[in-house]
């Protein structure tokens, strides 16, 4: 595996022992309900994972089996999306993560990280290939069944009520609310999915970002001004691993245009 792109910011505060973890763990977690592992080799894969180590938490992970291919997959997904710069390594990564995560799906059907890593990584594939190009390929269908898979087997999945709204607002933003409706778009329910991630985790910088990004696409300017406030208070978020930092930096960079 080559040398990736390494977390460009301070984590010495990112850095947790497994007891540290454990107890921080429902905070960090409340994003996509991963529960707590109880095997010490899988707390030390998502401590590399929380304090940047992308890499080795990607190999820590696929080195333990199916048990470590949720942290595998969203340590590759993370990476790829936030730091690698060659758009054909990403989009390589991504198809990577969706085909361990749909093997992962085989093996542990209930696992609702196995169908959210799918879709966010076919997601992210997506917006790099065009999404209308990716829905003449029929991966937005993959990508909606995938996230109502999760929220079924898990209600209070915040990341995949985010991303199904995300969903639901790019198709409109690219092909109309009417042509919208045929590939299972919905104005009125992707607002209705961003606002339940805010309330599900409402200190998460993402939820904010892609709420605020959201509401523009399917609402257009009349939300600015709320988009606007909402990329301020994720801007203000104390980030509290290395994902987060890399979402509250994204805000800021985003108010500075």
């Amino acid at each position: 595996m080559a040398k990736w792109t390494a977390f460009p910011h301070h984590n010495d505060s990112y850095v947790y022992g497994i007891a540290a973890l454990k107890k921080k763990w429902a905070k960090l977690h409340l994003g996509d309900a991963e529960p707590c592992p109880k095997d010490d080799a899988l707390l030390e894969a998502w401590a590399l994972f929380h304090a940047g180590e992308f890499q080795k938490a990607t190999e820590a992970g696929l080195k333990l089996g199916d048990d470590g291919m949720t942290v595998a997959n969203k340590a590759q997904a993370i990476y790829a999306n936030y730091l690698e710069s060659s758009e054909k390594t990403k989009l390589a990564m991504f198809l990577e993560v969706a085909e361990r995560a749909s093997a992962q799906q085989a093996a542990s059907p209930k696992n609702a990280n196995a169908y959210y890593w799918q879709a966010y990584a076919l997601g992210r594939y997506s917006q790099g290939i065009s999404i209308t190009q990716a829905l003449a390929q029929g991966l937005g269908g993959k990508v909606k069944t995938a996230l109502e898979t999760v929220i079924k087997l898990a209600p209070k999945h915040a990341d995949a009520h985010i991303a199904l709204g995300t969903f639901h607002a790019e198709v409109i933003d690219k092909v109309g609310k009417l042509l919208g409706k045929t590939q299972g778009a919905d104005a009125a329910t992707g607002v209705k999915l961003l606002r339940e991630a805010i309330k599900l985790n409402p200190t998460s910088a993402i939820a904010m970002i892609e709420c605020a990004n959201g509401l523009v696409m399917i609402e257009g300017d009349k939300r600015m001004k709320e988009a606007e406030q909402l990329y301020a208070d994720a801007a203000a978020i104390d980030p509290q691993d290395a994902m987060e930092r890399l979402d509250v930096e994204m805000a800021k960079d985003e108010l500075e245009d």
